[in-house]
């Protein structure tokens, strides 16, 4: 079966949300009590619904599910570039992986999502978040190259 690296990318990039998730939660738990405030993907989904004037007939459930199906897109999506990237990697697939996990944090919170005025850069929140946000990052990088690693090699079975 033959699985073309933008796919498998995102399907890589999908699933290793999953452990990206449960990495940020148990993480946010051991935060001191007043940096427990919103994780990134639902301030994202929160603001993102203000500005589409929708936030105020979003509930607590749909705003989960609506975190939830951006959040797992926006791996898809960062996963499918990241196919097309593995190719010419040279350092195993868990390092370049988590190199591009790296990156994908520093565009999103350091220029994406400010320039849009989505979030405040992550320099204006506290160490321990950014802590938090990049061991997250580094988690999903270290699943999507080892699962695109994976779906490559069940193209060359």
């Amino acid at each position: 079966m033959t699985i073309e690296p933008t796919l498998a990318g995102a399907l890589a990039g999908c699933a290793a949300t999953a452990p990206m998730t449960a990495a940020m939660e148990l993480l946010h738990r051991a935060l001191p009590q007043h940096e427990r405030y919103p994780l990134p993907p639902s301030q994202i989904t929160a603001s993102v619904a203000g500005k589409l004037g929708v936030a105020d007939e979003i509930g607590g459930d749909e705003h989960t599910a609506l975190t939830l199906l951006a959040h797992f897109g926006y791996g898809a999506a960062a996963g499918a570039l990241y196919g097309q990237v593995a190719q010419r990697a040279t350092a195993a697939p868990a390092i370049s992986g988590m190199l591009y996990g790296l990156g994908v944090w520093g565009v999103s919170y350091l220029g994406l999502l400010p320039a849009m005025n989505i979030l405040p850069p992550a320099t204006r929140h506290p160490g321990r978040r950014n802590a938090l946000m990049i061991a997250s990052h580094l988690v999903w990088g270290a699943s999507l190259g080892l699962l695109a690693a994976r779906l490559a090699e069940s193209k060359r079975a």
